[in-house]
């Protein structure tokens, strides 16, 4: 019989001064949208991620995007505590309401920009470059035929430029070879905690799985939370400890964290 959703949750909540609580934000604060910058925290996110932060030894938002869009949308509950917001998988994040990127990611800004330009001017009609600075994203959620050109497109310019390619959710996004990751957030922001957790629901949000599983091997107590959608992959879902569907139930599940 699995556990229940109290009993996972048991740890984090009994002893929130020695307890880590990390998230994703598309598809998991936010529905998904066709359109990225139309993205928004479904109601209650901001309130609930505020109170989690008051309370817990370290809560955070790990997401593919710009540090500067989670700040300016979950701004709020950075006022109120000490909230991580890591954005570019961790290439980037926010420090006493400031984007601090990485000085390695830095470098490539000039690469990225380019290549951005790049894009642009060939991919065809349907093909959404989205520019984020550190990254470029290849969309082709209006017009899912295009995704072998997508592909194309992107894998060919990172044969020019050395940036990679990493398929996402209707997508390709070209990004520096760093070895950043949400994962590699997530093992650093929870280092030292006797319990975590990570919500997420898409394949970037794995390697924060992996985190947990390692910091589990060192006797913390971990909680893998998959995020059910129509797109959230099989392999997410499988690995996660506890399933819940979409974000409002990601409040909710949140909510019933707050001491």
């Amino acid at each position: 019989m699995a556990p229940e959703p109290a009993d996972l949750l048991a740890p984090l909540r009994d002893d929130p001064s020695r307890s880590g609580i990390f998230c994703d934000f598309d598809g998991t604060l936010a529905d998904i949208v066709d359109d990225p910058e139309r993205s928004r925290p479904v109601e209650g996110a901001v309130d609930v991620l505020a109170d989690l932060a008051r309370a817990y030894a370290r809560v955070g938002v790990v997401s593919g995007r710009p540090a500067a869009f989670l700040f300016d949308h979950l701004g709020p509950a950075t006022g109120a505590g000490d909230l991580l917001l890591a954005g570019l998988y961790g290439l980037e994040v926010v420090r006493d309401g400031e984007v601090t990127p990485s000085s390695e990611a830095r470098e490539w800004r000039p690469v990225v920009e380019e290549a951005t330009a790049r894009t642009r001017s060939a991919a065809p009609p349907g093909i959404n470059v989205e520019a984020k600075g550190l990254t470029l994203v290849l969309h082709f959620r209006g017009a899912p035929d295009l995704a072998a050109d997508a592909e194309a497109l992107a894998e060919q310019e990172a044969a020019d430029t050395g940036l990679v390619v990493e398929a996402g959710r209707l997508s390709f996004e070209l990004r520096p070879p760093l070895d950043t990751s949400k994962g590699t957030v997530v093992a650093e922001a929870a280092a030292g905690l006797a319990a975590a957790c990570f919500l997420g629901d898409d394949t970037g949000d794995l390697t924060a799985f992996d985190a947990l599983d390692d910091l589990a091997a060192d006797g913390a107590s971990t909680v893998r939370v998959g995020v059910r959608s129509a797109e959230a992959p099989d392999a997410l879902l499988r690995r996660a400890d506890l399933v819940v569907d979409g974000p409002t139930e990601v409040v909710a599940l949140l909510r019933r964290l707050v001491p």
